[in-house]
């Protein structure tokens, strides 16, 4: 699962460092608790369970606990929640794909000022209000041609799009 660079992007946002994934491998391969993990992966108990509850708070991995009858110590057993996973990568590009299709539409819809010396981007109707000025320097504005805005905006769709179907058609 970790090999989907959807999955793998969503997984380092969550763990914060690719050296981390190793927690979560092991949660995928069946590794029930933090103890066998920080022995399986080498890496630090504390940092282990840091891991695993970021994952339980996005709901990306759940727990039981149980109390050992001898010790009267809890014992935490730990499952990676694939469905989940799934489903948040689902409405994450969704809600990107929503985003970038907002953004396009802008550009499309729009003419755009910006200062000469980089202090804003305005749409028309707020440089008139300006009265093409910056508000910040004073400068006047000069007007942008978005077509290479817009053609990057339409690839990133594109690409969006392609990895959202490779993936889709991967966990159907």
């Amino acid at each position: 699962m970790l090999d989907d660079p959807l999955v793998k992007t969503l997984l380092i946002n969550v763990v914060e460092d690719e050296s981390n994934l190793p927690i979560v491998q092991s949660l995928i391969d069946g590794v029930e608790t933090d103890e066998e993990i920080a022995n399986k992966t080498g890496i630090k108990l504390n940092i282990v369970r840091k891991i695993l509850y970021k994952l339980y708070d996005l709901g990306l991995a759940s727990y039981k606990r149980s109390k050992d009858p001898e010790t009267q110590w809890f014992t935490y057993t730990w499952k990676f929640e694939k469905e989940e996973v799934i489903n948040r990568i689902i409405k994450d590009s969704e809600d990107y794909l929503k985003m970038l299709n907002d953004e396009l539409e802008s550009e499309e819809n729009n003419m755009f000022f910006i200062c000469p010396q980089g202090h804003v981007r305005l749409d028309f109707d707020d440089a008139s209000d300006y009265e093409f000025l910056c508000p910040a320097c004073g400068e006047e504005l000069e007007f942008q041609d978005n077509a290479d805005t817009i053609k990057q905006i339409k690839e990133d769709i594109k690409m969006v799009e392609s990895n959202f179907k490779s993936f889709s058609e991967k966990n159907r």
